[in-house]
């Protein structure tokens, strides 16, 4: 089995989003920036499925932000909702419908995820770490305080070291090696 464990229900700021067993995600509470992929500004209540995740797509782990949610999908690439910040498909507009993430790198597919305040962090299959979203604080590990609207692979591990966990708050972000 898989060392990574895959979470199946997220918490972000005023927003909560779960996959259900058939590989859906339904999300509910605030909606102010589309955070619940349902296609609206609305906010719910109760649980509401997101627009499609892509042809025949699922999803197979999610995490939420203050103000957006990412998934990663059944095919190992990453759809996001939500701020522009944490969306990572190189325009800076709110996505209020699920949207695929710019290129992982060349035949990368994400393993693990993690979503802070106004970023996500992937670890991918070769264990090196990619982030996007606000990096004012440093909290993309690229070793600027640039902000990234794609994906970008963080600075060296170490020598020999990868990821095999990771952790958001709300302007940094962890590995566990």
């Amino acid at each position: 089995g898989s060392i990574y464990t895959n979470p199946k229900f997220s918490s972000g700021g005023r927003h909560t989003c779960a996959i259900v067993e058939n590989g859906s995600v339904s999300c509910w509470g605030h909606n102010g920036y589309g955070q619940l992929g349902d296609g609206t500004t609305i906010n719910q209540n109760t649980p509401t499925q997101t627009s499609s995740l892509g042809a025949g797509r699922t999803a197979v782990a999610i995490s939420s932000g203050e103000y957006h949610t990412c998934a990663i999908l059944d095919d190992g690439s990453v759809s996001c909702w939500g701020q522009r910040d944490g969306i990572g498909d190189g325009y800076e507009i709110n996505r209020n419908t699920p949207t695929q993430t710019s290129s992982l790198g060349n035949e990368r597919t994400a393993v693990a995820i993690s979503s802070g305040q106004q970023h996500t962090c992937v670890i991918l299959d070769d264990g090196s770490v990619s982030c996007w979203g606000f990096n004012g604080e440093g909290q993309l590990g690229d070793g600027t305080s640039t902000h990234r609207s794609v994906p970008t692979q963080t600075s060296s591990l170490g020598i020999g070291r990868t990821a095999v966990a990771l952790s958001s708050g709300l302007q940094h972000t962890c590995a566990i090696l």
